[in-house]
């Protein structure tokens, strides 16, 4: 295998801008696993003969294996480049794709999504491409890791719609055997593009450990900080998850049927890809707390609009504002680390925070449709949702407060004023 490395010349060139763009479309295909899923739930639940929320569980199931799998993709990719990771997780995709069309149970159907897409696949094509993206740009890191992640939403807005037409005009097997040989063919073909690793990390000097980020920047450990992270990514991502995952069963139960509900799915995403970018252009002017802070407050609105407005052309809108206000949320995640801890811990440090998003999908997608089940409306979902969004508001509050308290220098004490002073007085 070439371990050939790049050289400082290649961060932030042209080079880099060409291997973005790269990574951008091996997500936009390789993320399919996410949103599959979320299509495929009310035949699933249809075809099994389950309730919702045992129907949510093979999204749990992939969520989980997602978080799992990325810290461990994220540790390959350290010690032998992005690409190898890449390559496994194109082919368990195929064979996760192939082997779910023979599932006979909702539980073999989630074990072989958990296993084989969210563990061995999906996961290989998210987190680690992130942290891969932070080594090649220094100027423009926030749009650079914005651009890569919008590969995940791109992939929302362009496969939902797709598979949805071939469920109702092939059924969802067939659907998937498709799915899984198209995506191992093509990410294959694609996974070379990858294969140079990032330039070794420059000498340590005294200057560059004066500059390196550091814990210390908000006054707390590096487990405190890291504890924090997790929960807060948790947190926001339980809140995130009841539209994204419920949006297609929640359209069907008001009667607008699951085709609207996959069109709102790909709006919402389409919306979310805008909001990444962007995202990405306000991360580089005010940092990637404040960006968190930023998306999550406006997370919140969003989720409170679902509650009133329930109408068809209402849903659209607010499915839209949603996708524009959350989408950033998550990448900046990624910045957050290479502002707060050492970029030698990168790629687990964003491992792990990404992982904590994904669980927090994982909770949320089925605590949403237990809920459903118990009370019979997706009304207090919302409200859960609401709820875990205003404990992430108030930890990314908290982290940036500490850090300009700590970084705004002190005022300078007023001097008493000298005889001559007063005498002129």
């Amino acid at each position: 295998m070439n371990n050939s490395y790049g050289t400082a010349t290649d961060v932030d060139s042209g080079y880099a801008w060409l291997r973005l763009l790269a990574a951008a479309l091996i997500g936009t295909i390789g993320n399919v696993g996410m949103w599959s899923v979320v299509v495929v739930l009310p035949a699933l639940q249809a075809d099994f003969g389950v309730d919702r929320g045992a129907a949510s569980l093979p999204y749990t199931l992939t969520l989980l294996g997602f978080g799992f799998g990325g810290v461990i993709a994220g540790r390959i990719a350290d010690r032998h480049g992005v690409m190898l990771p890449v390559m496994g997780g194109a082919i368990a995709i195929g064979l996760g794709y192939v082997a779910s069309a023979y599932a006979q149970s909702i539980w073999q159907f989630a074990i072989v999504f958990g296993l084989l897409i969210g563990l061995c696949g999906t996961s290989t094509i998210f987190a680690p491409l992130l942290a891969d993206m932070t080594h090649w740009f220094n100027k423009r890191r926030g749009i650079a890791v914005g651009i890569c992640a919008s590969g995940n939403y791109l992939s929302g807005t362009i496969w939902p719609p797709i598979l949805q037409a071939g469920i109702d005009t092939y059924g969802w097997r067939l659907t998937h055997i498709a799915v899984g040989i198209f995506c191992t063919v093509s990410l294959l073909l694609l996974a070379p593009l990858l294969q140079r690793r990032p330039p070794p990390p420059a000498p340590v000097t005294a200057a560059t450990v004066a500059n390196e980020a550091s814990p210390a920047l908000v006054g707390l450990r590096s487990s405190t900080l890291q504890t924090l992270l997790v929960v807060a990514g948790l947190a926001c991502c339980v809140a995130m998850s009841m539209p994204q995952v419920h949006i297609v069963a929640y359209c069907a139960d008001l009667g607008f049927g699951a085709q609207r509900g996959a069109e709102m799915l790909s709006i919402m995403l389409g919306f979310g890809v805008v909001s990444r970018i962007a995202s990405g252009f306000i991360s580089d002017k005010i940092g990637g707390l404040a960006t968190v802070l930023l998306g999550s407050a406006l997370q919140t609105v969003a989720l409170v609009l679902y509650m009133p407005f329930d109408g068809l052309a209402s849903l659209y809108v607010v499915s839209a504002l949603f996708g524009l206000f959350q989408g950033g949320i998550v990448p900046a995640y990624a910045l957050v680390v290479r502002e707060l801890f050492p970029s030698s811990e990168a790629g687990t440090r964003v491992g792990i925070v990404i992982m904590s998003t994904l669980f927090g999908m994982a909770l949320g997608g089925w605590m949403s449709g237990a809920i459903f089940d118990f009370t019979g409306s997706y009304q207090a979902a919302f409200l859960n949702g609401v709820i875990w969004n205003l404990l992430n508001v108030a930890i990314i509050l908290f982290l940036l407060l500490r850090r300009r308290n700590r970084t705004t220098p002190p005022a300078r004490p007023r001097q008493a004023p000298d005889s001559e002073q007063l005498a002129r007085a």
